[in-house]
Order: C-alpha cells, then sequence, then structure tokens
C-alpha cells in the first residue's frame, strides 16, 4: 500500500515537504485553510500534487500515515486536535526532511541571535570550501534542498514551533543560543513550556552528538543541567574558567578548548556591536573548528561577515544623527542587546503587538540611554504605562513615516534613533521585513 501524507499549509515550509514526499513515492495531499497563490496551484498542479484551499476536509485526509504541520499553525488549532485524537503523527518539516538525508545536521535555536550564528556558520564553511546548504527557519525550505539539491551539510536555524513535532530528529549538533521569554503567546503564557520546547533540539542526541549552549545565560544554563540529554556538552560564553571543554574570550581572541586542545582567533576585526554578537561569534567558531575548519578560514570569516538585515543594521547618518534598523527585534530581550550597544543617547522607536511582553528588564537602560520614546503600534497602554516615569518625552504614531519625522525633530547630533520593537509586526506590517523596509524608506525620504 501507498504511503499516504497530508500536508496542512501551502507556505514555504509545505510546499517544500510536498516536493520531497512526492519524490520519495509518498502519496501527497496539501491542504490550506486560506486561499492558495496561483502560482504554487500550478507547482503543485506540474508535480501532481493533489491539493485544497480555504478549508480542511477532515473526512478526506483521516485515512493518512502522517500529517506535516507547518510552523505557522497553531498547535491547538481544530485540524491538528483532529488528527491528534486518531493518533496520526503530526509532524514537523525538519523531521521529514531527515528522513531522507544522510548529511551531517547542524540545528541552532534560541530566542535571539539564532539567525545571525546560522549566516555566520554558513558563511565560514561556505568559505572553508565545504558543500554546505542554509535553511530551516531562514531562506529557502529545507525540505525542498534536500529533494533538489545534495549537501553534506545543512546549517539550520530552528524555530521552537518547528520543534514541537519532531519525533526522531537528532542533529549531529545541536546550538542554544539563549532562552527568554518569547512566543508566549503560543504556549499559554507559561516560560517553562517555551523552555520545554528549546530543549526539543537535543532530547533524540546521542553520545556522539554534540551540544553547544550559552553557560552565560542562567535560564539556559539551569534547564541544561536538569535535562536528560545524551550529547557531549559544550558550554560558550563570555564568564566561563578554564576547562576541558569550553569555547570563551581571553585577551580579544576566541579561546576554544576542545579534549585539552586549545584554538586562538583573534576578534578585533569582527565588523558586529555588541557582547550578543560575540556570543553567537563563540558559537559559529566552535561549531567550524569542531569540523575541523583551519583557524585562519575561521578569523577571515569573521572579518568579512556583514551581519543580519534588519538586526542592529545602520541605515543612514544624518545631520549627525545615527538611524539603526533593528526591526528584527521581536521581543524584549532582543531589544535588551540593542539598547545595550549604543554608546550615545537615543530615541527609541517601539512598540506592535504585544507577545505577553515584561519590560522592567529594560528599566535600567532606558534610564541610562533612552532620551524619548516614539511608540509605533495599535496598542501602547503597555509600553506608556512601564516607561512614562522613565522619559520625559513619549510619543504615539501610526505610521513609520511619521514616526521617522517625529524621532528627527527629537533627536540632536552625535544621538541615534533606534527602531527595536520588542515587539511582533502584524498591527501595522506585514512581517518585520516590511517594517524594516519601511523605516529604511522613511529615514531616505528625510
Amino acid at each position: 500500500m501507498q504511503e499516504q501524507g497530508v500536508i496542512l499549509g501551502a507556505g514555504i515550509s509545505g510546499i517544500g515537504a510536498a516536493l520531497l514526499a512526492k519524490q520519495q513515492g509518498v502519496s501527497v495531499f496539501v491542504s490550506d485553510a486560506s486561499p492558495i497563490a496561483s502560482t504554487t496551484k500550478a507547482l503543485l498542479d506540474s508535480h501532481q500534487i493533489h491539493w485544497e484551499e480555504a478549508q480542511h476536509s477532515f473526512e478526506k485526509m483521516r485515512h493518512a500515515h502522517w500529517v506535516m504541520k507547518s510552523p505557522g499553525i497553531p498547535n491547538n488549532a481544530t485540524i491538528v486536535k483532529a488528527f491528534e485524537a486518531i493518533n496520526c503523527p503530526v509532524i514537523s518539516e525538519i523531521e521529514l526532511a531527515t528522513r531522507y538525508t544522510n548529511a551531517t545536521i547542524i540545528g541552532i535555536t534560541g530566542s535571539n541571535g539564532k539567525t545571525t550564528t546560522t549566516l555566520l556558520t554558513h558563511h565560514i564553511l561556505k568559505n572553508a570550501g565545504l558543500n554546505v546548504g542554509i535553511a530551516g527557519n531562514i531562506g529557502t525550505s529545507f525540505a525542498q534542498q534536500v529533494a533538489e539539491e545534495n549537501h553534506d551539510i545543512y546549517v539550520l536555524e530552528i524555530s521552537s514551533f518547528q520543534l514541537d513535532h519532531i519525533q526522531r530528529f537528532a542533529p549531529d549538533i545541536a546550538v542554544i543560543t539563549n532562552i527568554t521569554p518569547d512566543h508566549l503567546d503560543r504556549y499559554n503564557n507559561d516560560f517553562s513550556a517555551y523552555v520545554k520546547a528549546k530543549l526539543k533540539i537535543t532530547e533524540n542526541q546521542q553520545q556522539n552528538n554534540l551540544l553547544l549552549f550559552n553557560s552565560d545565560d542562567p535560564v539556559l544554563e539551569q534547564a541544561i543541567q536538569t535535562c536528560s540529554s545524551r550529547a557531549q556538552k559544550h558550554p560558550f560564553g563570555m564568564e566561563l574558567q578554564s576547562a576541558a571543554t569550553t569555547t570563551t574570550v581571553e585577551n580579544d581572541q576566541i579561546k576554544i578548548t576542545r579534549k585539552n586542545n586549545t584554538t586562538m582567533i583573534p576578534t578585533t576585526s569582527f565588523p558586529l556591536m555588541g557582547r550578543h554578537n560575540l556570543l553567537n561569534a563563540l558559537a559559529a567558531a566552535t561549531i567550524a573548528d569542531v569540523l575541523n575548519v583551519r583557524k585562519e578560514v575561521i578569523r577571515e570569516s569573521l572579518q568579512t561577515f556583514k551581519g543580519v538585515p534588519h538586526r542592529l543594521e545602520k541605515v543612514l547618518t544624518i545631520g549627525g544623527v545615527n538611524y539603526i534598523n533593528d526591526s528584527k527585534a521581536t521581543n524584549v530581550n532582543a531589544t535588551y542587546y540593542a539598547l545595550e550597544c549604543m554608546e550615545a543617547r537615543t530615541v527609541w522607536i517601539a512598540g506592535g503587538v504585544d507577545k505577553g511582553n515584561h519590560y522592567a528588564d529594560l528599566l535600567p537602560l532606558v534610564h541610562e540611554k533612552v532620551k524619548a520614546i516614539v511608540c509605533l503600534g495599535v496598542a501602547n497602554q503597555k509600553l506608556l504605562e512601564e516607561f512614562s516615569n522613565v522619559v520625559d518625552i513619549m510619543i504615539e504614531t501610526t505610521s513609520m513615516e511619521e514616526a521617522v519625522k517625529i524621532a528627527k525633530k527629537i533627536a540632536d547630533r552625535k544621538e541615534n534613533v533606534l527602531l527595536s520593537p520588542a515587539c511582533a509586526s502584524f498591527d501595522l506590517f506585514d512581517n518585520y521585513e516590511d517594517r524594516g523596509n519601511q523605516f529604511k524608506q522613511a529615514v531616505r525620504n528625510l
């Protein structure tokens, strides 16, 4: 009997999964509760993949051997619960894709820093001449790459949503950059459930696998100590003492110690701002060292890395004022890093869709560095309540153009205007990229 699979969601991950499953001889059906783009329909038709849109016909799909759920669909969606009720396995795209590849898998997760760490790792490995792909929560679908390309190594950025439905997925190297409150709306405002979701990246790892983790993060450090991971553990951080297996910084050099062998890599030319980016570099350099990349290649790659769009991205300096785009900061911890990097008084543009944020951690930095707050969101009440007694100027706006023009009037020479929302973007923008692009355009129009 032919294997039958259902794909819920016709986005990037869903289509990639459908193409891979079809290639592997699975009878595939794609179901999306929303309308499907005409180009996507044409692609599915060309591969003889059946589909439906604007509905989920459970009776038509109930005999599937497995269901691949796109990460944007909530775990408590009615259709997901219906499949779970009949004990049909609900899996993620990364679970499906790894079943059909023997490549070395590097899985990178965390509340913040995972995109930068993923891109930097890929940059180093590619510069080393390795046959490496990059996928997951970034760029193209992992499943589609497995179907259409043949890489020896995949560097995957993995969100908690993608980890929620793994069964056997076990990366050769797993990285957890940090764990701070984020997406709590998807986890019933239960931080422990979110921590548990992140730790799923290591639950199937074996003794020959490696787990890199940021030991400067007390929540993550505690979670690693209490979890049942069988992987070899390699902590990285700025506050580590010398040990047999660590990565830290010593005298402006990354110091990687493994099996009592030490590799030293200078960091003085690393172009990215902030302590958090240095932590990302520690993780990426360690991965490269484990894969036997020469330290000269790692050093040169650190020097030439351009960083991530919409993450502390310098836009322009106008009238002596620096405009910085950090639209990718969709949670409080990411904005904490951004404010920590500011070396001059800053007009902070913040706000959007609150995901259960607690802003108290930002109070010392706001008091020290923020001249004014320009609120940009439909609901700004929590920001106003938290910071109105800390800064003299707080202004509500409803468009990026208005926010940037007001910020320009407030900022003086040698000061910063920082877009670092600490919130999701879906109230006024399509996504954080759209928000960042509108900021850059508004700055150019000044």
